[in-house]
């Protein structure tokens, strides 16, 4: 593996790493506005992602980078006063993780390949059950259109 291919993997590590300490912080949002019937299901997604952090936190060093560090503040997409807001942003955060994962696929190969598209993967059910729907291409927001639901999302 060449030095530039090593930095390529390092950089799209460090975006995932980036993300998911803003999702971390997202979910903190989340967690405090949304409705009862689904703080288990906002606990459990932020519990994933401080362990998929972590295990990125791993990953960068072992490729000889040294991870970046969570801000100590996120700007949200929009207000979120309340439980329907806080749904959107929950599916929003997904959306961004599943992303840069998605890059992770695309600079990755053989074991650690199949780790990134399971992330994405996980992301992009998460964002499903949050939405209440799904899009064509998870991950690639350039060629994601909404599909319709089946249901009304659970806000």
């Amino acid at each position: 593996m060449s030095s530039e291919d090593t930095e390529q993997r390092v950089e799209a590590y460090q975006a995932a790493l980036r993300a998911e300490h803003a999702a971390i912080y997202g979910y903190g949002v989340v967690g405090g506005r949304i409705r009862e019937g689904r703080r288990d299901e906002a606990r459990s997604a932020y519990d994933a992602h401080r362990a998929r952090r972590d295990e990125l936190q791993r990953t960068v060093r072992d490729l000889g980078g040294t991870p970046a560090q969570a801000e100590a503040a996120y700007a949200l997409p929009f207000p979120v006063p309340d439980s329907p807001a806080a749904t959107r942003l929950a599916a929003q955060l997904e959306d961004r993780v599943a992303g840069v994962y998605a890059d992770v696929v695309r600079a990755t190969e053989g074991e650690r390949r199949r780790a990134a598209a399971d992330a994405l993967r996980e992301a992009a059910v998460r964002a499903v059950r949050w939405r209440g729907g799904s899009v064509a291409f998870p991950g690639l927001a350039e060629r994601s259109e909404p599909v319709a639901p089946s249901a009304t999302p659970q806000t």
